[in-house]
């Protein structure tokens, strides 16, 4: 089966093509088959004042094409733009192939791929941010 598997923990919020559907007592698990549906976990979710990074910047363009708020055909140069400039700032192999990643996840279309990559250098960008200040 293809398609997008959701496992939710208790209370849990996902928002489905614009509605917001919260989970039961227990763990459960979606499987998503309708392609191209708007998915977006809430505990994902970066809230617009909480944009104040570039990495966060590039999740927060993903996050409003996943609740269906902003055109793919719109998002990914914006998102690709971004991802050009964090690889001129991220040293790291490793940064590079997560880049390299929600790239490749961009050019397929798969926006929710593309921010797991991305908020995974959220605690990396976090570090550097806090080196720069010292």
């Amino acid at each position: 089966m293809s398609g997008l598997v959701l496992k939710l923990g208790p209370r849990e919020r996902v928002l489905i093509n614009g509605a917001v559907i919260e989970n039961g007592d227990r763990r459960s698990r979606l499987n998503i088959v309708t392609p191209n549906a708007k998915i977006l976990r809430l505990r994902d979710a970066i809230h617009p004042e909480e944009v104040n990074t570039p990495v966060r910047r590039i999740c927060y363009i993903a996050q409003l094409v996943l609740s269906g708020d902003a055109a793919p055909s719109e998002a990914e140069p914006q998102m690709l733009r971004g991802i050009e400039q964090l690889s001129r700032a991220f040293g790291d192999l490793e940064s590079h192939q997560t880049l390299d990643a929600a790239t490749l996840a961009l050019g397929e279309g798969e926006f929710y791929r593309a921010l797991k990559h991305l908020r995974s250098l959220l605690p990396r960008e976090q570090r550097l941010i806090n080196g720069a200040l010292r």
